[in-house]
């Protein structure tokens, strides 16, 4: 397993700032995920020390630059989960391998895609979830669903066989982006992948069964929304961050209610812009460069015992 001081995961301008400064504090940083929206030909001309416009791309690329420049390793990959050890280290597991780090920045955005079923609210904490680490303990031996047409769908598909065999994934009618090793692990784990589209959702007392456009009803008593790649939102609820709504929430130093993990960007949901996600970077990175000295020198008094 590899192993890191400090894990960022988003390549966007909070945690590119994040990295500037963790890197040249002389920590392990890694930062992971790919291409942000910010990343695209517009144009952004209100940038603090810019009289010249500037496309989203051109900055990121600016931004990634000066972060490698000091050290920081930055990888396009995906992070589908994280979870915190014995030890209190925690552990994120991307599509091939698994991160060890004292210390995580989230920094992904509010990306979450909706599956567009007309009566989804109806049903959330009623069967619907976000999280199968939450809610995956409520579903022992019941019928269960996973909606989403990507690896994150998959990964969390297999993390419900801990809770019930009795597990489908359904593509909510999009082009399916499962690896070819993710599509053998649910064809071996007899986990069947639709590739229709939920319509409705059933049920008197709490979910029981998903209608799909084509008039088939299957039942379901859990359906875990899993579109896209995992979000800050995602994570948030795994960890046990507090949230509100779909923001996480953190103090003035960018400290989440867990310690080692920190936030920063549009997923606090503070004013939207990428000046102020640089600062909350800064303000995240100089926070975990903290929490990892702390971390250290409490080791190493415990080794000393």
């Amino acid at each position: 397993m590899e192993s890191v001081d400090i894990l960022i995961i988003g390549q966007g301008p909070a945690g590119l700032s994040s990295a500037i400064y963790t890197a040249r504090a002389g920590m392990r940083t890694l930062i992971l995920g790919c291409a942000p929206k910010v990343a695209g030909d517009y144009e952004i001309d209100n940038y603090f020390g810019f009289t010249e416009t500037i496309t989203g791309k051109e900055l990121i690329e600016r931004g990634k630059a000066q972060a490698a420049k000091f050290g920081a390793d930055i990888r396009c990959d995906r992070v589908l989960g994280i979870h915190q050890d014995d030890a209190g280290a925690f552990v994120a597991k991307t599509e091939d391998k698994q991160i060890k780090a004292a210390s995580i920045i989230l920094a992904t955005g509010v990306s979450r895609i909706r599956p567009g079923i007309s009566n989804l609210a109806d049903y959330e904490g009623k069967g619907v979830s976000y999280c199968v680490s939450c809610d995956g303990f409520f579903m022992r031996g019941k019928p269960v669903m996973v909606v989403g047409e990507g690896n994150f769908a998959a990964n969390q598909a297999l993390e419900l066989l801990q809770y019930t065999p009795d597990v489908k994934v359904c593509s909510q009618g999009k082009e399916l982006s499962i690896s070819e090793e993710f599509l053998y692990r649910l064809e071996e784990s007899n986990i069947p992948v639709l590739e229709g589209k939920i319509a409705t959702l059933a049920g008197d007392n709490g979910l029981e069964k998903v209608h799909l456009e084509s008039g088939e009803q299957i039942d379901a008593q859990g359906l875990f929304v899993a579109m896209g790649q995992a979000s800050s939102s995602d994570f948030a609820y795994s960890l046990g961050l507090v949230r509100n709504g779909q923001f996480i929430e953190t103090d003035r130093d960018q400290r989440t209610n867990v310690p080692g993990i920190f936030a920063a960007g549009d997923c606090v949901g503070r004013f939207l812009q990428i000046s102020v996600a640089v600062g909350e970077g800064a303000l995240a990175g100089r926070a975990a460069i903290s929490h990892v000295k702390e971390r250290r020198r409490t080791l190493l008094d415990k080794e000393a015992k």
